[in-house]
């Protein structure tokens, strides 16, 4: 055979070691902070970027409506992750004169335009400490017209949280608001009165609001809410401020630890395991015609299986494998050959599902194609006519193969401990749903502390 035409193969260990040290994510974080930063020296810029202790930084834009707890969860925020906390008046404090040309509008009573604000929050975010450590917006922005502004200059958040409770419940906690002159922190008489007594004797109350004055302001921010949230609604997360603050903190936190969608390439390597007639061809056939992968069915020689996983199309393409491996095994030696999945994922079907599964399963006699006549009916009365089961599909032979499916699954979930369980008992388009909620989204961030940001 001419060498020229011989399958091409590229060594399994390229995109594992490209999806463990998350190289292509890499290049994406660079090429898109380079754009958005827009140094004079791109290359030096990247060499810096590179020497820094942390490369994935936060920038999150924290949303709401008036006394709904802003300001005490952006700070924790801070905290956790040492980002830089931005608040409208921090940005007017900056000792620059575009800060101090913007202030006098505020001083003279004038609304600030909104070209002039956005420009001012963008030399704020350009500073060494955000680019750096990351950034929190507070209440930035305000409105649809200054969120297309900062995309326009290439600001863009990767999470958005906006804090929601009923006007009444904001209402009564902007008459109790009290604030700390020393810290800056914000308190309330009596939902987040402070621990320390001494904290406590020295709060005072902040400006002095009537009830309507109150709902005034809840109508202007119910006014910009819905275009608002239009301008972020791919990466956005709505948290209920109404209940107790750890609560809140606490679902906050886990959206803004949770990594945003990365747009680098990824090539899915998926295991799909579970007992016979659980739904695994059928899955491996809908998700390799969806993401344009490679189905590969269950092979009984490893060496076949390892030589048509290296073949071009499953290196760059990715894979969904079912059927295989069997036991653990042979999920070692798949492991020893450099094929690791990306996903693991096992179907949970009861053995009485599985039988009456089988029971509407048959085969056509001249294609050997495989039907079934609720989840794959026959394409044509012809088809149908000339439909036979299997003998492999006896109650009693698939009964034998549930028994040995059972005996090794202890041992496979040994091999796979991150697997994920799915119910293949529920429709096929609501198993292939849950499927690709977990397939398609990056793994997430192990953090336990603020130093692994």
């Amino acid at each position: 055979m001419d060498a020229t035409t011989k399958p091409l193969r590229i060594p399994p260990e390229m995109s594992i070691y490209a999806e463990t040290h998350e190289i292509f994510d890499l290049v994406q974080l660079m090429v898109t902070n380079l754009l958005v930063d827009k140094p004079e020296d791109p290359l030096q810029y990247l060499i810096d970027y590179l020497k820094r202790d942390s490369l994935e930084v936060p920038r999150v834009m924290l949303l709401g409506p008036p006394a709904s707890g802003k300001r005490t969860i952006a700070r924790q925020l801070c905290e956790q992750t040492r980002a830089v906390h931005v608040t409208a008046s921090s940005v007017l404090k900056e000792d620059t004169e575009l800060a101090r040309r913007t202030q006098q509008h505020g001083d003279q009573k004038q609304e600030i335009p909104s070209e002039q604000w956005i420009r001012l929050i963008q030399q704020r975010l350009s500073k060494t400490d955000c680019v750096q450590q990351g950034w929190v917006l507070e209440g930035i922005p305000r409105n649809r017209q200054e969120a297309l502004l900062l995309q326009e200059l290439g600001i863009a958040p990767d999470h958005v949280v906006v804090l929601e409770a009923p006007d009444a419940v904001l209402i009564h906690r902007s008459l109790g608001k009290r604030v700390d002159p020393v810290t800056g922190d914000v308190y309330h008489t009596t939902f987040r009165w402070p621990r320390d007594d001494e904290v406590g004797r020295r709060l005072v109350r902040g400006e002095v609001l009537s009830e309507e004055q109150a709902a005034a302001r809840l109508l202007r921010y119910h006014r910009e809410a819905h275009g608002l949230r239009r301008a972020y609604e791919n990466r956005l997360a709505v948290v209920n401020a109404d209940q107790h603050h750890d609560d809140v903190y606490a679902q906050v936190l886990t959206h803004v630890l949770r990594r945003p969608r990365s747009a680098a390439p990824h090539t899915p390597r998926v295991l799909l395991l579970g007992p016979p007639a659980s739904g695994k061809s059928l899955l491996a056939e809908r998700i390799a015609q969806k993401y344009d992968i490679v189905n590969v069915p269950d092979s009984t020689v490893l060496q076949i299986l390892t030589q048509r996983l290296s073949r071009l199309d499953c290196t760059t393409r990715g894979w969904v494998l079912h059927g295989f491996p069997r036991n653990a095994e042979q999920a070692k030696k798949l492991q020893e050959s450099k094929f690791i999945p990306s996903r693991v994922f096992f179907l949970e079907v009861m053995d009485a599902v599985a039988l009456e599964r089988v029971a509407l399963r048959a085969v056509d006699s001249v294609t050997g194609e495989r039907y079934h006549s609720l989840y794959k009916p026959a394409p044509s009365p012809e088809v149908q006519a000339r439909l036979r089961q299997s003998p492999l599909d006896s109650e009693a032979l698939v009964q034998a193969r549930l028994n040995e499916y059972w005996d090794h699954m202890p041992a496979l979930q040994a091999v796979y401990p991150d697997a994920v369980y799915i119910s293949g008992e529920q429709d096929p388009h609501t198993v292939l749903e849950s499927l690709e909620s977990r397939l398609v989204g990056q793994l997430p961030k192990r953090l336990s502390s603020p130093e692994q940001w």
